[in-house]
């Protein structure tokens, strides 16, 4: 006969037993090589989202630091710019006493002149 096999019907069934054998143990390896690459991806994931999160609070960081500096920048232009005209308006404020005083005392002695 074509094909005929002279393997005995037990060797047959312990071959059979063997591949089946060896069929569940790749069974089994298949399942935890899913197992560990779902719990992977899942840590890379984890891993991903706080590596954005992080540059995401880094650079808001920069960002709002950047701002702040420019901020201070301005308040010490505007505080300088309001100290400058404080003095100018002082100074001239004292050359308005001073004005004011010799008004004041030609005023008075135009009076004790004019009452003599």
């Amino acid at each position: 006969m074509v094909g005929e096999c002279n393997l005995s019907r037990t060797d047959i069934l312990s071959e059979i037993k063997e591949a089946e054998s060896k069929a569940d143990a790749s069974v089994v390896q298949a399942e935890a090589d899913k197992k560990s690459a779902v719990a992977q991806a899942r840590r890379d994931s984890v891993s991903k989202i706080q590596s954005e999160a992080d540059k995401e609070r880094a650079e808001f960081e920069s960002v709002m630091a950047a701002e702040q500096a420019a901020l201070d920048k301005e308040k010490a232009e505007k505080l300088a710019a309001g100290e400058e005209e404080a003095k100018s308006i002082e100074a001239a404020a004292r050359e308005k006493i001073k004005e004011v005083n010799d008004f004041l005392t030609n005023e008075f002695e135009r009076a004790i002149n004019a009452s003599s």
